[in-house]
């Protein structure tokens, strides 16, 4: 129904502000690297995701992806949200690792507790799939709400179909409605459906004249089932 977030050549993972940073922008790279280095090794997160960052891209040092994953490890296991998103992402497309999804889960799962939503977004398709994780779509349309709350668009696109499965209409209209009049057709069918089963004719009315503009050939039997 809905894909994965793109991984980029990049980390996900930003170079977070300090004097390692400035130096970054003015382009001494080596500097930058000796900077973060030392804060890494003193246990900093940030640092230490910022790190990985050099290695994977070799900036400032020689490119070293075993030593760009150790520090995303650490990172990501000292509690850093972005470091754990990338982690899972990269467990879930076996990329610089071995491909794991039960990993994945775990991590994008720390990822979401911590207020990503990207991981949010992929835990839920995980959820929704089963991939690492026992099936529940319940579980996966909480998530994608999280996700779509904070405005991700793809989440928005999807989450009130879940809960039209889950036959949970009042949810399901409140974000297909949303997803609607973002420009999303295939919510107006489902909302058309939805209020004319449940005999709410004028709101069902509206989204079938959304549908005769743009063409759609169900909107004929709609308006001809979608009566008083």
């Amino acid at each position: 129904m809905f894909r994965f977030l793109a991984l980029f050549l990049a980390f996900c993972a930003l170079l977070f502000a300090s004097e390692a940073l400035e130096a970054y922008k003015k382009g001494d790279y080596a500097k930058a690297y000796e900077l973060y280095k030392k804060d890494a090794l003193l246990g900093d997160v940030k640092a230490q995701s910022s790190l990985s960052f050099l290695y994977a891209n070799g900036v400032g040092v020689k490119k070293d992806m075993p030593l760009a994953m150790e520090w995303l490890h650490k990172a990501a296991d000292g509690g850093l949200a972005t470091a754990q998103l990338d982690l899972g992402m990269f467990y879930l497309q076996g990329i610089n690792v071995q491909r794991d999804l039960k990993k994945a889960a775990s991590y994008l799962s720390l990822a979401s507790d911590g207020g990503s939503v990207g991981a949010s977004f992929n835990l839920a398709l995980m959820y929704y799939n089963g991939d690492g994780v026992d099936q529940n779509v319940s579980k996966s349309a909480e998530l994608l709400e999280i996700a779509a709350s904070s405005g991700h668009k793809i989440a928005i696109e999807n989450v009130g179909k879940i809960y039209a499965q889950l036959l949970k209409f009042d949810k399901a209209t409140f974000w297909l409605e949303k997803s609607a009049l973002n420009g999303d057709s295939s919510a107006y069918f489902l909302l058309a459906e939805i209020y004319c089963d449940q005999k709410e004719f004028d709101k069902a009315s509206r989204w079938i004249e959304k549908l005769e503009e743009i063409k759609d050939e169900r909107a004929s039997l709609l308006r001809a089932e979608c009566k008083p």
